[in-house]
C-alpha cells in the first residue's frame, strides 16, 4: 500500500489552515545571492523543448508559472506561490469571508482529503466528516488532479451545485453528495453558559477574534456574575493569523507573558510574541482586551484539542500549558509548528513561504510532533477506534523535521504499521456487519461541539467540578 499521506498541503474552500502565521508584504531582494548558471541553463534547455515538442502550444506564462509553483511546493507542505487569483481568495479567507463549500482539505494518497468541515457551511450541513476522501468531482475523477485543480473546480458561484463523490474509510463505503455551493461567512467565535462554566468555542484566528472573545467574554460574566470555570475548544481549529492567537492567549495570561517565540534564517524570522497590545492589535485602534473583566486570567480553564487542532491553535494551547494556566484535555494536536511569511512579487501575486519554527515559552518545537494532552479523553463515550486513520503533519512526505527529537523515522514507521493493521481490522469487522449494522453506521453523524452529546466537552466540565474524568486508554499516538 502507497504512504496513505503523499503530500499535504492546506488548501482550503474556506479557509486556509494555518494560513499566513504572520504577514509581510514586502519586495524580495536578491542580496549577494550567486545564482547556478549550469542549472538555470538546463531549465532553459528544457523550457525550449517544450516550446517546440509538446503536443499541444503552451503558453509561456503558463510554463513559468507552473515552474516556480513545483518549486516551491517541493520545499514543506506550507509554503505555495500564489498567483493573482490564490492571493485574492487567501486575503478573502483571512478576513473571514468568502464563497466556497466550506472545506479545508489536504492531498492523501492521491485523492482530496477532508480535514475539517467548517461549521454552519454547506459542507458540514451535508453531512462530510474530517477524514472523508473525496474521489471524485462532478464526473471527473480526483486521482491525478493537482489540488489547486480541485480546489478551482469546488469553488464556484453562490447558488450552483456539485456533486462529490466520497469515500469514509472508517465505514468502508462510497457515496455521493450533492452540496450547493454559498458565500461563507465564518464566526470565529461561539459561546455558551453549561452549569456556571464559560464554553467558548474558536473555530479559526481572524482579524476580529481577539475583539470578538473580549465581548463574547464579557457577556457570558454579565448573564452569569458566578461563572466558576472556562473551556476554551479548538478542537478542528485549523489556525489562523498569528496576532489572533497571541491576542488569544493573553486573555488569558498575566500582562507581558512570553506566548510563542519564532526562529528561522532569516534576521527578521527570530521574534518573541508576548502578552501585549502591541503583538497582538492589528490596527492602531484601541486594545481590544483593555476592558475584559479580570477575572478572566484567574478562572480554572480546560483547553478542548484534537489532532485537527493546528497551527495557531497549537501556540495557545502550547503557551496555556506552559504557564501551567489551563489543564490541556483531548488528543494530540497535529504538529503543525512552522510560520508561513507572505512577501509580494507583485501588486497582484506573492510568495507564501515557511521562514521559522514555532517554540513554546518553555522552547519546545511543536513540528511534527504538536502537543500532547495532559488528560487524553476519547471524542466518543466508547472510544476512539479509528484514531489510528487520522493523519498528522508528522505523516506528510515533505514534513519539516523536528530538530529537538530524534527518532523520527522509527515513529514514522511505526505509525504505517499501526495504519495498516488498523484497516485490515476495518475490513474484517465491516465483513461480518449486518444490513442493520451497516444501515445504523451509515446514518451516524459525529456529536455536535457543544451539545449534550459532546463527551470530550463532558469530561472538561467534570474536571472544573473536581469530578472523575474518563480518561482515553488508547495509547496511539
Amino acid at each position: 500500500m502507497r504512504p496513505l499521506l503523499k503530500n499535504i498541503t492546506l488548501i482550503s474552500i474556506g479557509l486556509i489552515a494555518g494560513i499566513a502565521a504572520t504577514i509581510q508584504f514586502s519586495a524580495t531582494a536578491q542580496q549577494g545571492n550567486t545564482l547556478p548558471l549550469a542549472e538555470l541553463r538546463t531549465l532553459s534547455d528544457v523550457f525550449g523543448q517544450i516550446k517546440r515538442e509538446y503536443v499541444e502550444p503552451i503558453e509561456d506564462k503558463q510554463l513559468l508559472t507552473d515552474a516556480v509553483k513545483g518549486m516551491v511546493s517541493s520545499l514543506d507542505p506550507h509554503s505555495s506561490y500564489l498567483d493573482k487569483k490564490d492571493f485574492a481568495e487567501m486575503q478573502e479567507q483571512t478576513a473571514g469571508k468568502f464563497a466556497g463549500l466550506g472545506i479545508e482539505i489536504t492531498s492523501e494518497d492521491g485523492l482530496v482529503k477532508v480535514l475539517n468541515p467548517i461549521e454552519d457551511s454547506p459542507a458540514a450541513k451535508a453531512g462530510l466528516q474530517a477524514g472523508d476522501l473525496i474521489t471524485r468531482l462532478d464526473d471527473k475523477p480526483v486521482r491525478g488532479m493537482s489540488l489547486d485543480k480541485a480546489v478551482r473546480t469546488m469553488r464556484g458561484a453562490p447558488g450552483t451545485k456539485i456533486t462529490l463523490t466520497i469515500f469514509r474509510k472508517s465505514e468502508e463505503r462510497t457515496f455521493p453528495v450533492t452540496i450547493t455551493r454559498a458565500e461563507i461567512k465564518v464566526q470565529s467565535i461561539k459561546t455558551k453558559i453549561i452549569d456556571n462554566m464559560a464554553w467558548v468555542r474558536i473555530t479559526s484566528f481572524q482579524e476580529r477574534t481577539v475583539s470578538d472573545l473580549a465581548r463574547r467574554l464579557t457577556e457570558m460574566l454579565q448573564k452569569d456574575p458566578n461563572l466558576k470555570g472556562i473551556v476554551l475548544d479548538l478542537r478542528n481549529n485549523g489556525g489562523g493569523l498569528l496576532q489572533g492567537a497571541v491576542g488569544v492567549a493573553a486573555a488569558f495570561l498575566p500582562p507581558n507573558a512570553l506566548i510563542v517565540s519564532t526562529k528561522g534564517q532569516a534576521a527578521d524570522s527570530k521574534q518573541v510574541f508576548n502578552a501585549t497590545p502591541g503583538m497582538y492589535r492589528l490596527s492602531e485602534g484601541a486594545d481590544p482586551l483593555a476592558s475584559l473583566p479580570a477575572i478572566f486570567k484567574k478562572l480554572p480553564m480546560v483547553v478542548l484539542v484534537n489532532a485537527y487542532s493546528a497551527s495557531a491553535s497549537e501556540i495557545v494551547a502550547g503557551a496555556l500549558q506552559d504557564h501551567k494556566r489551563a489543564t490541556i484535555m483531548g488528543k494530540t494536536t497535529f504538529g503543525k509548528g512552522s510560520v508561513q511569511t507572505v512577501r509580494s512579487l507583485s501588486a497582484d501575486s506573492a510568495l507564501k513561504i515557511t521562514t521559522a519554527y514555532y517554540y513554546t515559552p518553555q522552547g519546545r518545537s511543536i513540528q511534527a510532533y504538536g502537543i500532547k494532552p495532559d488528560v487524553p479523553v476519547d471524542q466518543n463515550k466508547d472510544g476512539d477506534p479509528d484514531d489510528v486513520l487520522i493523519t498528522r503533519e508528522i505523516d506528510s512526505e515533505k514534513h519539516l523535521r523536528n530538530k529537538q527529537h530524534t527518532g523520527e523515522e522509527a515513529l514514522i514507521k511505526e505509525r504505517e504499521k499501526r495504519r495498516l493493521e488498523e484497516l485490515q481490522r476495518i475490513e474484517e469487522k465491516n465483513a461480518k456487519k449486518t444490513a442493520e449494522e451497516k444501515e445504523k453506521e451509515k446514518n451516524r453523524k459525529p456529536p455536535e461541539f457543544g451539545s449534550s452529546d459532546d463527551f470530550m466537552l463532558q469530561q472538561a466540565i467534570a474536571l472544573l467540578k473536581g469530578q472523575t474524568v474518563k480518561r482515553s486508554s488508547s495509547k496511539l499516538e
